[in-house]
């Protein structure tokens, strides 16, 4: 194509040609910028959301934040920026950053001026059809002080927080009222959760589904594990895969790759666990008392423990072993009538 220019072209035409053809590859360069998600406080364009995209493709969405920068830079510069220079210079914000007029901050959320006169997305969660003005207990196990504040953590980065019942989070089902058709069930934590229960299981043909319980007994399937957990109002777990058997220790007792067999001498049976867990600096709130009535700083160095003893440790209750709460007092109140509903189940599902 070249030599047919230089043929057929005056060279006063061609020289007029070139500089034609390089201010458009000049204008395509500078419209074919970067998109980034966010400004930060330093100024410079952070989070690449897109390479490659002009102006008007990188602002069109109308979110807070969305920044572009012009330059057309290799990768390379691109990562150099990013990690050894806090950001991409030459930052221009799409959104004018002086007013809330037409900003998208998403559901949930509204645009507020901070205190520096710039525009800010905020939780602030539709709290007016609320009713119920106590404290909620969440999914997460945490009490809050109402649900309006359960939607304000929800919305600062816990998607899949639920509200689980009224009142505050309980170490026992005695006075937890579930919404719908959940049950509450005691997990192997002593926290009282709603859960749905699946009444209904399908019939197991082959016996690889089955797994001997944390109670002694032997269920077809995990599905029926799970509703035998709803019947009896308390976790009831997995001991090891497969039907029981009547072991003598842990050596008869063969546990999946991963797990260690610790034995319950309380029980007489064995449980396969996870010996792996690592355990972070513990808090002072952490504590917990043990079944062998011994105080470890967490649940998960009494974990720790056990397993390195071979032998099944159990939460009795949270703190130290030398202090008593009003819902371990709650507990021993009801512990009696737990034991009969346990061996009543047992003995129907045995059946």
């Amino acid at each position: 194509m070249f030599g047919m220019l230089q043929h057929h072209l005056h060279p006063g035409v061609l020289f007029f040609f070139f500089l034609w053809l390089c201010h458009l590859m000049e204008d395509q360069k500078v419209q074919a910028g970067n998109c980034w998600l966010q400004q930060g406080k330093n100024g410079r364009c952070q989070v690449l959301y897109m390479p490659g995209m002009t102006r008007e493709e990188c602002c069109r969405s109308g979110r807070l934040g969305t920044s572009w920068t012009e330059e057309d830079v290799p990768n390379s510069t691109l990562f150099r920026w990013m990690i050894f220079n806090g950001g991409a210079p030459n930052c221009i914000p799409c959104k004018g950053g002086e007013s809330c007029e037409n900003v998208d901050c998403g559901p949930g959320k509204r645009c507020k001026m901070n205190r520096k006169g710039k525009p800010r997305c905020v939780c602030a969660p539709d709290c007016s059809n609320i009713t119920w003005k106590g404290p909620v207990c969440g999914s997460d196990g945490k009490t809050y002080k109402d649900e309006c504040g359960l939607l304000k953590a929800k919305c600062k980065g816990q998607p899949d927080l639920d509200v689980q019942y009224q009142g505050k989070c309980k170490k026992t089902c005695l006075g937890v009222l579930c919404p719908g058709t959940t049950t509450c069930v005691v997990d192997q934590t002593n926290n009282a959760y709603c859960v749905t229960c699946n009444r209904i299981c399908p019939d197991v043909a082959s016996s690889q589904h089955y797994l001997c319980g944390n109670d002694g007994i032997t269920y077809a399937s995990a599905c029926h594990l799970r509703k035998a957990t709803c019947l009896l109002g308390r976790s009831i777990g997995v001991a090891y895969d497969g039907k029981c058997i009547k072991a003598k220790s842990c050596e008869d007792i063969q546990c999946s790759p991963g797990k260690k067999c610790l034995w319950d001498a309380r029980m007489s049976r064995g449980r396969c666990s996870l010996c792996n867990e690592s355990c972070p600096d513990s808090r002072t709130d952490e504590s917990v008392c043990a079944s062998d009535n011994t105080t470890y700083p967490s649940e998960c160095a009494m974990k720790q423990a056990a397993c390195s003893m071979g032998v099944l440790l159990e939460v009795k209750h949270t703190g130290s072993c030398n202090s008593i709460t009003e819902d371990q007092e709650e507990d021993e109140e009801d512990g009696d009538s737990d034991y009969k509903a346990y061996v009543h189940l047992s003995s129907l599902l045995d059946g």
